[in-house]
């Protein structure tokens, strides 16, 4: 104790929102972990091909709307999407699963109602921002760009058949998974959430919110408010709220929406699996659209 208590008081309170952040984001990678090595085990290609819709435009669909049954936190999505991928589930699908899923699952969703007091309005734009959001994506990389996102040690992965294997075999063999995922992609959250605690202490909010006045530059300032804090998006909603008199309202949804889908601890786990050129694209389709969506509400 003598040693914690000669540190500085910004240096306690950084560790402190570090673990805070550790022990909110751990369950859902751990639960994110366990849903990957489930569909490395048990989701074979073949039942992507018959499952997944033929036309193009309906697989981007599939994948936007997907999260209202399929919930992932955003802590927790990246192996998720990794394996879909590795399953040949297309990029043009699986991406519009990461950006929507953190936002559109129940338990955001009745987050986002409770803490706006009730507010049916707050949590239907934040449903269309999202929605709208990962159309775009999807088209993006269905029509525009190279839908290979994976790195080549991705790629590469060869198709494991469990299908001869006995149930306790594929119990064993995706845990076996589960626990190498949880481990890769837990230490990108770790230092991600060092950073992140790290840029809260040191970034003072105070800055950000004496520059806010312009329509633009509070909704530019509230994206990157959302990008250092780094929140779980089933708690993101109540500081929203929190904010929502000094920011405004279209501010404050781009808070909402870019946050899920890019934060510190999402960017580093997401560079451990996908090339940098299509992260780059992700963050500056998803930024425009979140801009010119808040900005349209702005006048509204």
């Amino acid at each position: 104790m003598s040693i914690l208590s000669q540190l500085p008081s910004s240096v306690l309170q950084w560790f402190a929102i570090f673990l805070s952040i550790i022990i909110e984001a751990l369950p859902f990678v751990f639960l994110g972990s366990i849903l990957a090595g489930a569909i490395e085990v048990y989701l074979t290609p073949d039942m992507v091909t018959r499952y997944l819709p033929k036309n193009k435009w309906l697989r981007i669909l599939f994948g936007t709307m997907i999260g209202f049954v399929f919930p992932s936190c955003e802590c927790g999505i990246v192996p998720i999407v990794n394996r879909f991928i590795e399953k040949r589930v297309p990029s043009y699908t699986a991406i519009p699963f990461l950006a929507t899923a953190p936002i559109i699952n129940p338990i955001v969703l009745f987050a986002t109602y409770s803490a706006f007091g009730n507010s049916f309005r707050f949590l239907f734009l934040r449903l269309v921002g999202a929605m709208l959001v990962a159309t775009c994506l999807g088209i993006m990389l269905g029509f525009v760009v190279d839908s290979n996102i994976q790195k080549p040690n991705r790629n590469n992965t060869h198709f494991h058949d469990y299908s001869d294997k006995n149930w306790q075999q594929k119990v064993f063999y995706a845990l076996s998974h589960a626990v190498d995922e949880f481990f890769d992609v837990g230490r990108y959250l770790v230092f991600g959430s060092l950073v992140a605690s790290g840029m809260q202490i040191y970034v003072p909010t105070r800055i950000l919110t004496t520059i806010g006045h312009n329509p633009l530059t509070a909704i530019l300032i509230m994206m990157l408010l959302a990008f250092i804090l780094s929140l779980c998006s089933e708690a993101d909603a109540f500081i929203g709220a929190s904010l929502l008199s000094t920011f405004g309202m279209a501010p404050v949804m781009a808070f909402l929406i870019i946050g899920p889908m890019i934060d510190i601890k999402n960017l580093l786990m997401m560079l451990n699996s996908f090339k940098k050129r299509f992260i780059l694209q992700f963050m500056a389709t998803s930024s425009v659209v979140v801009v010119l969506y808040c900005l349209f509400l702005g006048v509204m």
